[in-house]
């Protein structure tokens, strides 16, 4: 019984990072043969709890694909019928299982999680390569994917004269707040 508890001292607590929506920044970029479109989504949600000790990570970031915009109405509204069909997928999700590297406060470091992004109602093997900062108990982390989208089975916007790119780049800088050392 003494054994239990000391090796349940000794564990390296769970980390839990809730993410503020209102400072979260997604933007996304489509190149094209004419011009390259930009423009954002906003975080709906998220809450990623992570152990040091084991890499075992569960949570869930959350991306209102509603949202979406790039400034031009009827592209925009192209988009949302067409490509993302958000009236039918309003949402894209990622859902970390594992995170390798280690989380140091006022050290800059990357971390590489492993998991799921679901997007037009389809799950994805997915690993970010993310750039984590902690101050205190905020933190801040950086990443860069490409999205497949028209591999993943979204429609292609292209048209005779205007060709896009079959993948969309995405850059989050995402901020958050680290909770209670020990997730619930």
């Amino acid at each position: 019984m003494f054994c239990g508890a000391v090796s349940a001292e000794t564990q390296t607590p769970k980390v839990a990072v809730k993410l503020d929506p209102a400072t979260t920044e997604i933007k996304w970029e489509l190149k094209g043969n004419t011009h390259t479109t930009h423009g954002t989504f906003k975080l709906k949600g998220g809450l990623v709890t992570y152990d040091p000790a084991t890499g075992v990570s569960e949570g869930e970031i959350l991306i209102d694909l509603a949202s979406g915009e790039s400034g031009n109405k009827s592209r925009d509204a192209k988009m949302q019928k067409e490509v993302l069909e958000s009236d039918r997928y309003p949402e894209a999700f990622f859902h970390p299982s594992k995170i390798t590297g280690s989380a140091k406060p006022g050290i800059s470091q990357t971390l590489t999680a492993g998991g799921i992004f679901n997007i037009h109602g389809a799950d994805h093997p997915f690993t970010l390569q993310i750039k984590v900062d902690f101050e205190g108990n905020q933190a801040t982390a950086t990443t860069h994917f490409s999205v497949p989208y028209v591999a993943w089975g979204m429609k292609d916007p292209s048209s005779f004269l205007l060709r896009v790119g079959k993948e969309v780049d995405v850059d989050v800088v995402a901020h958050g707040t680290v909770l209670n050392s020990e997730a619930k």
